[in-house]
């Protein structure tokens, strides 16, 4: 004989019991949702700070290279030797006739007449040894070598002008004797229609590390920009440059020369005052399309020692994008959540409804009036 079993029990005792079971399960599972919607917000805060804090290296480690790669010609042998030997024709002149005769020579330089001057600075052996040095490294574009004067020893290319000492770099490069790196803001040539920055490197006396000359280059920073783009995130997001002042440096789709200010830097400029900003290296905010993103930041920690590189990096992207597995899980969690409450609230009310009626009956049972027989 087959076993059956039966169960019986209340409606008030099913209500409790799904109240002890659904109510607790249901709310765990919506909260442990919401502590994974915190994870991945948090997770993805510190890669986007670890990507920023990278590609800022990376900018940092270019320019430094390229600083060096200058610092290799105004060391070279034959670098120091020609400054030193072009210097000599200064030594019985006074500052006014070293003035007057450079003067002279600038004059007939923007007529085109020093054609035989120019033909010695670009034929000489150091100026073979220059553009051998550009062949073995393209991002350096022309390389200048001037004496104390600020005269051109040497060049790849004819320079603009002969003498440098009315250019902006050349009083801070040559720093009353002591020499100093100088390298300027960005800037385009268009010609080549590339973005290049120059680099200014002191030549210094052996011994005495007196300023004698100058080696002036200008880099090529198309490589940075094109490392820079070649970082994805995703649909939404994007690497960029910019300038302390919210100017966008370097984006996808922009130039310099648009000066278009970044509103992202907007929102992260109180971040970057303060040391607890720095260092969490991102923040979540809502911008103006009325989006909520990940930003994420870094300072180069070029304007230290080159004020004209005050650039820092920045990521973006939606945060919808960033949660959007984990909010969907959220999502799920707190319909359910939601379905249960009414679930339970709607058998309660059946239950106290129906509680209500079984009294009503029950009352109404006991003020029948009973009948006797005759």
């Amino acid at each position: 004989m087959p076993l059956e079993l039966e169960f019986h029990t209340s409606l008030q005792k099913l209500l409790v019991g799904l109240i002890l079971i659904l109510v607790p399960v249901t709310v765990f599972g919506f909260y442990i949702a919401i502590q994974g919607d915190i994870q991945v917000r948090q997770m993805n805060g510190e890669n986007f700070r670890a990507l920023t804090r990278t590609a800022a290296e990376s900018t940092s480690d270019f320019i430094a290279g390229r600083v060096r790669d200058v610092s290799i010609v105004a060391n070279s042998p034959a670098a120091v030797q020609a400054v030193t030997q072009a210097n000599r024709q200064y030594e019985h002149l006074s500052e006014q006739a070293v003035r007057d005769k450079i003067g002279t020579i600038e004059e007939g330089w923007q007529r085109f007449e020093t054609d035989k001057l120019s033909v010695e600075i670009l034929t000489s052996d150091l100026a073979q040894q220059l553009r051998r040095m550009r062949e073995l490294n393209p991002t350096l574009l022309k390389i200048t070598l001037l004496d104390s004067a600020g005269s051109t020893v040497a060049a790849t290319d004819r320079p603009a002008y002969y003498s440098q000492t009315n250019q902006a770099f050349w009083q801070p490069l040559s720093s009353n004797g002591r020499g100093a790196i100088q390298v300027s803001d960005l800037r385009y040539d268009d010609q080549n229609r590339l973005y290049y920055v120059g680099v200014s490197y002191p030549v210094l006396q052996a011994g005495t590390g007196r300023f004698i000359g100058a080696v002036t280059t200008t880099v090529d920073v198309s490589p940075l920009f094109a490392q820079l783009n070649r970082r994805q995130i995703g649909r939404t997001g994007r690497l960029f440059l910019v300038s302390s002042d919210g100017t966008v440096v370097e984006a996808a789709g922009v130039t310099p020369s648009m000066k278009m200010k970044s509103e992202e830097f907007a929102a992260i400029r109180d971040a970057l005052g303060n040391l607890r900003g720095r260092e969490a290296g991102y923040i979540y905010t809502t911008l103006s399309n009325r989006e909520s993103y990940l930003i994420g930041f870094a300072d180069t920690g070029l304007r230290e020692a080159y004020a004209n590189l005050p650039w820092i990096i920045l990521a973006s992207q939606e945060t919808k994008e960033i949660t959007g597995p984990v909010r969907s899980m959220v999502g799920f969690a707190l319909i359910v959540m939601i379905l249960s409450l009414l679930v339970l609230t709607l058998l309660a009310v059946y239950v106290f409804l129906h509680r209500k009626q079984e009294i009503d009956d029950i009352e109404a049972t006991e003020e029948k009036p009973r009948s006797f027989a005759a």
